[in-house]
């Protein structure tokens, strides 16, 4: 037998496509405990998914959303042996190395995409850094001051930066990196062994202290345990 609740409910909001994300209302970021996280990780489902849009509604618009499109502007030939992308010097996959993008199609993939409805722009580039490639972080920073040009917000993910290289996109006009740490620093190099977690941490610093936005996170699934989980939130959470 089931038992009818009756609630009283806010008026319904209509669903509207933002332009861009409502400001952020937050108060400065706490530092958490691994056992608070992992109290929250063993929270039943459907009361963690309340909390987290219940938070969500305090700080954003719930009616809106943002639409963000993503470019890869150079495909393979990666010398990291991520074990978890096709494109990584790990596997032999039918993914052929290409060179970079020059800078005209992507600007005619950035004035579709705003045309569709993206108010994000995101470039990707598949390779462990931008050592040796002068003219072509050259090249991706007159994309990224075409594409804020536009009245757009640009994001990328080009591997691990310098200080220096950081600043330069902020000059360019970035608006975030991506740059993901993909699991806990236990579980790090059974997953990777062509670089160090703290590297991963310099270049999310550098970004940081650029004035760029931050966005980091992993991947689940790649053969950790709840506790690799519960670490990858609390680095994340830092």
């Amino acid at each position: 037998m089931f038992t009818i609740v009756s609630i009283r409910r806010a008026p319904r909001l209509s669903r509207a496509l933002a332009t861009h994300a409502s400001a952020s209302t937050r108060t400065p970021a706490r530092t958490w405990r691994r056992d608070e996280i992992q109290a929250i990780y063993d929270t039943p489902l459907l009361d963690l998914v309340f909390r987290a849009a219940s938070v969500h509604r305090q700080n954003q618009d719930p009616s809106k959303i943002q639409l963000c499109t993503l470019m890869n502007i150079k495909t393979g030939g990666c010398s990291e042996d991520c074990s978890y992308c096709s494109q990584s010097s790990r596997y032999d996959t039918a993914t052929k190395a290409s060179r970079l993008v020059q800078i005209e199609p992507v600007l005619e993939a950035a004035r579709k995409a705003k045309e569709n409805g993206s108010t994000r722009f995101c470039m990707g580039a598949a390779w462990r850094d931008l050592a040796g490639r002068k003219s072509g972080f050259e090249r991706i920073l007159e994309m990224v001051r075409e594409v804020r040009g536009m009245g757009m917000e640009v994001c990328t993910t080009l591997g691990m930066l310098s200080p220096d290289q950081a600043r330069q996109l902020k000059e360019a006009g970035l608006t975030a990196y991506n740059h993901n740490l993909d699991t806990s620093r236990e579980f790090y190099p059974s997953v990777i062994t062509t670089r160090s977690y703290d590297e991963r941490l310099d270049t999310i610093s550098a970004v940081r202290d650029a004035g760029i936005s931050v966005c980091s996170g992993g991947i689940l699934g790649l053969g950790e345990s709840d506790k690799d989980r519960v670490g990858l939130i609390w680095e994340v959470s830092k």
